[in-house]
């Protein structure tokens, strides 16, 4: 591991941190706390390619075999340093010296790994064994774009009895906009489903990604399909946790790096008031 001056912070959520092939540790902004970090796709793979994405060399593809031994070892191990060693006390900063979540994250789209059910059985497992607070949530960051597998769904009805939560990426409700954002060609209708599969299956929350691109905000028509997208939803009897909105707080290592900056706290807060407006409980982050 790093030397003990290496002090964990909300803009830096290096997968190395800790030394390890899979497990790492971040201060989270969205947790509040640490979160623990399971990376299924060391090989920089995904799906998608979100123009604020920080991996870098990020490439096109899927995540790689998992060693699940590996992995079991690392959480275990890594666990426990948490619960019983020093590493709060030395890398983590007062004030944010708990466990809140083990989160199946990582350099890509998680759920496409092979492994995925076997990764959420493990998990289980390990929270077992080290006697994890039942209070500490078990969360999958996922773009969403896979929760139509069979398999996909099966690790989501384990992760609800594991505290379990779906973070499902929302960063824009239009094609248009998920081009532009998010680089790729989903539908919405493929977005709309998938988001109620894994509704009905765990609790979810949007997380929403708001920043500004080329100095100018999302637009009016991108507030006006967001509120659409999450309003048809709430109607047909689909209700998420809530929202996650969030600005930039890393740099992006996507050539669109240089167009990209941060809103202003009150742009997120305003359009976070709209989307209170229609039942849903929105938390930002700056």
């Amino acid at each position: 591991m790093p030397g003990a001056d290496y002090i964990l912070d909300v803009a830096n959520h290096d997968r190395g941190s800790a030394a390890l092939r899979y497990v790492y540790p971040v201060v989270s902004r969205r947790a509040g706390s640490v979160s623990v970090g399971i990376n299924l796709n060391p090989n920089n793979a995904c799906n998608w390619r979100c123009i604020y994405c920080q991996v870098p060399n990020l490439t096109r593809g899927t995540a790689p075999a998992v060693d699940l031994d590996v992995l079991e070892n690392e959480l275990r191990g890594f666990l426990n340093e948490l619960l019983h060693g020093d590493f709060m006390k030395h890398r983590v900063p007062e004030g944010l010296q708990r466990i809140n979540d083990i989160a199946i994250s990582g350099n890509g789209e998680p759920t496409s790994s092979a492994e995925f059910v076997q990764v959420v059985e493990l998990i289980a497992r390990v929270r077992s064994t080290v006697a994890l607070p039942e209070e500490v949530k078990t969360v999958l960051i996922t773009n969403g774009s896979l929760l139509h597998r069979s398999e996909v769904q099966q690790g989501l009805r384990a992760m609800a009895k594991l505290n379990g939560e779906v973070w499902f990426k929302l960063d824009r409700a239009s094609e248009a906009g998920m081009r532009l954002i998010n680089d790729t060609q989903t539908s919405m209708i493929k977005v709309r489903d998938n988001l109620a599969a894994a509704i009905a299956l765990c609790p979810t929350w949007l997380q929403t990604c708001w920043f500004a691109l080329d100095g100018e905000p999302p637009g009016k028509q991108d507030e006006e399909d967001y509120l659409e997208f999450v309003s048809a939803l709430l109607r047909d009897g689909h209700k998420p946790q809530g929202v996650l909105l969030y600005g930039l707080a890393r740099p992006s290592m996507q050539p669109e790096a240089p167009r990209l900056s941060a809103l202003p706290a009150e742009n997120l807060q305003a359009f976070a008031e709209r989307i209170g407006k229609l039942g849903l409980p929105v938390k930002v982050s700056v």
